[in-house]
C-alpha cells in the first residue's frame, strides 16, 4: 500500500506541474458544451430534452482524450518494468492510478458540469441527479479506460485502438446516467439507476485491477 501511495502522490504531482492533460480535457468539456447550442439551435424546450445526453457524451469523449497517456509514461521511462520486478502489489499500483486520474480528470469534468448543465438549459432541480450520477459514473470511466491502456501499451497507433475497445464497455454507464437524470427530471425515483451506477463501480474496481495488471505484465515480457 506504501507504493500505491508514493504512485498516487507522484502522479498527482506531475499533473499538478504539468496541468495540460486536465486542461485539455477540461476545454474540450466546455467548448462541445458551448458549441452545441449553434448546431441544434436555441430552443430552450429543446436543449433541455438533450442536456443530460450532451453531458454524459460529452464527459464520456473527453476522458478519452487522457487514457492513451496513463501508462505510456512510465512505460517509456522504464517505471513498469521496475513495478514488475518489485514485491509491491501491481492491482494495488493500478487502482492508485486510476485515482490519480479520476481525481485529476473526472473530478474537474463533475466540477465543470453545472456550467455545462446551464448553457444547455438542464433545469436546476436536476442537477443534484446529474452531479451524482457522474460521481458515480466517472470512476468506472477511468476503471475501464485503465484496462483499455495497459492493452494498447505498446502497440503502434494505440491511439486509435483504444477507443474502439473501451466505448462499447461504457454504454452502461452512459445509459444509466442519463436514465438516472431522466427519473428524476420527470419526478420518479432515480435511485434504481444511481444503485446501477454503483454496481458497475464496484464491478470494475476488481476487474480493472485484474485486467489492467495482467495486460501490464504481458507488455512487460
Amino acid at each position: 500500500m506504501s507504493a500505491a501511495r508514493a504512485v498516487l502522490l507522484r502522479d498527482l504531482r506531475l499533473a499538478w506541474r504539468s496541468p495540460l492533460a486536465s486542461l485539455t480535457v477540461l476545454a474540450f468539456f466546455a467548448m462541445a458544451a458551448i458549441l452545441f447550442p449553434f448546431a441544434v439551435g436555441p430552443e430552450p424546450q429543446l436543449l433541455a430534452r438533450i442536456a443530460t445526453g450532451v453531458v454524459w457524451t460529452m464527459a464520456l469523449l473527453a476522458s478519452l482524450l487522457s487514457f492513451e497517456r496513463l501508462f505510456q509514461l512510465d512505460h517509456e521511462d522504464g517505471s513498469i518494468d521496475l513495478l514488475l520486478l518489485s514485491p509491491a502489489s501491481l492491482e494495488a499500483i493500478v487502482l492508485a492510478k486510476c485515482l490519480a486520474h479520476w481525481l485529476t480528470t473526472g473530478l474537474p469534468l463533475i466540477l465543470a458540469a453545472p456550467l455545462a448543465a446551464t448553457i444547455l438549459n438542464l433545469p436546476p432541480e436536476a442537477l443534484p441527479a446529474l452531479l451524482l450520477a457522474l460521481a458515480l459514473g466517472t470512476p468506472s470511466l477511468s476503471l475501464v479506460g485503465a484496462v483499455g491502456a495497459a492493452l494498447v501499451l505498446g502497440a503502434r497507433r494505440g491511439g486509435v485502438l483504444l477507443p474502439l475497445l473501451v466505448m462499447p464497455l461504457y454504454v452502461p454507464v452512459l445509459v444509466f446516467g442519463v436514465a438516472a437524470v431522466e427519473a428524476d427530471m420527470a419526478g420518479l425515483d432515480a435511485r434504481p439507476h444511481l444503485l446501477l451506477l454503483g454496481a458497475f463501480l464496484s464491478g470494475a474496481v476488481p476487474v480493472a485491477a485484474i485486467g489492467a495488471s495482467a495486460a501490464l505484465r504481458q507488455a512487460g515480457e
